[in-house]
């Protein structure tokens, strides 16, 4: 049987925003299927990072690795990167994926970038710093905040834009109404991509509920310094502003890391 998608699902960001619980509670359901471990030419079974890291492979090694060993099952790709593709890179996605179910989930680009900041301070140094990180940190703050790409991922206008191109139908979800209710979320989610929930047994829509309600891949709450709050509030606040306008939705979780800053 030939497969008209490569992957059927994709879950392209954002990086920081509940991908790991999206692909924790997708990969639950036993209408899915989530390819083999391959790391590191892979990260674990929920990023294939085709367009990134592995594109010199091909097409065919990504049908291949994204191919179900049942062909009535979904095949889950759940790469935040692929939320900054080029259109070009969007446009041969649609052409591996012409009818994937897209989900790109929004966060507050301010506090998405301090969490990234954690992340990436602690894969810096292997363990959460005894210290608030500040902007004393100097050329090395800076170059943590280009590794966390913070104006890439937090570009969400943008790359909502080009996706919409190829996608129209994309789900877009909203990080502090998830947060609030997941199982709800996650509802939504089964239908967009159009997976049953109705129809499965009691014991299997309590193994899914207990996913979905699930926490996964938190960082260490540290400190960051006021100067770094400020610095980091001013760089994302244009892309802020642009989300907004782009789609109508409205961030508190930024509004609450300011608070009480000096």
């Amino acid at each position: 049987m030939s497969r008209e998608n490569a992957a059927d699902i994709l879950g392209i960001g954002a990086q920081r925003a509940m991908t790991s619980w999206l692909h924790q509670a997708l990969s639950a359901h036993p209408g899915t299927w989530t390819f083999p471990d391959f790391h590191p030419v892979t990260s674990s079974t929920k990023e294939a990072h085709y367009w990134d890291w592995n594109h010199k492979r091909g097409p065919d090694w990504y049908r291949v690795l994204m191919r179900p060993l049942d062909e009535r099952l979904k095949s889950l790709d759940v790469t935040p990167e692929y939320a900054l593709l080029t259109d070009r890179q969007i446009e041969e996605c649609k052409a591996l994926n012409p009818a994937a179910k897209v989900i790109y989930i929004l966060r507050d680009p301010l506090a998405r970038a301090v969490s990234a900041i954690r992340m990436h301070t602690v894969w810096a140094s292997k363990h959460a710093p005894a210290d608030e990180v500040s902007l004393d940190m100097g050329q090395t703050f800076l170059e943590r905040c280009d590794r966390a790409r913070i104006w890439d991922h937090g570009a969400f206008a943008a790359n909502l834009r080009r996706w919409r191109r190829r996608y129209p139908d994309l789900l877009v979800l909203h990080y502090e109404e998830l947060r609030a209710d997941p199982l709800a979320g996650f509802r939504k989610i089964l239908t967009h991509c159009g997976l049953d929930w109705q129809g499965l047994d009691e014991a299997t829509r309590a193994t899914l509920t207990d996913r979905a309600r699930r926490h996964v891949w938190a960082t260490p709450r540290y400190a960051l310094s006021d100067d770094c709050l400020h610095f980091l509030a001013g760089a994302m606040w244009p892309l802020r502003e642009a989300l907004t306008r782009e789609t109508g939705l409205t961030f508190e979780e930024g509004d609450a890391l300011m608070e009480g800053v000096a």
